[in-house]
C-alpha cells in the first residue's frame, strides 16, 4: 500500500492518507506493513481517512496495533476525516471512545 504521506511542521509528526475506499481483510496487511516504518520514525501519527468508505472488523484491529504501537513510545495517533460509515463502525464496536478522532485534518492539527 502506498501512503500520501505529509511531514508535519517542526518535525513534530506525519499525516497519513490512506489510499482507496476500503479497509478490510484484503488490504490490512499491506496497510500495517506500510505504516510500521512511520510509527518508527514519529511520535505523532495523524491518518486521514476521508477515502475510506468501509472498513471492517480486521481493518479497525490494524488501527488498534497502530495505536498501542505509539502508546507503548508515549506518541499519538489520531484519526480524522471519518465517512458516516466508518464512523458508525467505530461507535458499533464502541472503539470512538479509545481513539482520538476529529473531523478536519485542522481540528486534529490544532491538538499537538
Amino acid at each position: 500500500m502506498n501512503f500520501a504521506t505529509e511531514e508535519i511542521a517542526e518535525g513534530a509528526g506525519v499525516i497519513v492518507t490512506v489510499p482507496g475506499s476500503h479497509l478490510d481483510a484484503s488490504n490490512v496487511r499491506s496497510f500495517r506493513e506500510a505504516l510500521q516504518p512511520l510509527i518508527e520514525a514519529h511520535s505523532a501519527v495523524l491518518i486521514d481517512l476521508r477515502q475510506i468508505e468501509f472498513i471492517d472488523s480486521s481493518g479497525l484491529g490494524s488501527l488498534l496495533s497502530v495505536l498501542r504501537n505509539l502508546n507503548n513510545k508515549q506518541g499519538e495517533l489520531k484519526l480524522f476525516g471519518m465517512s458516516k460509515p466508518v464512523q458508525a463502525m467505530f461507535e458499533l464496536v464502541r472503539m470512538h471512545r479509545l481513539f482520538a478522532i476529529y473531523n478536519t485534518r485542522e481540528e486534529a492539527l490544532a491538538t499537538l
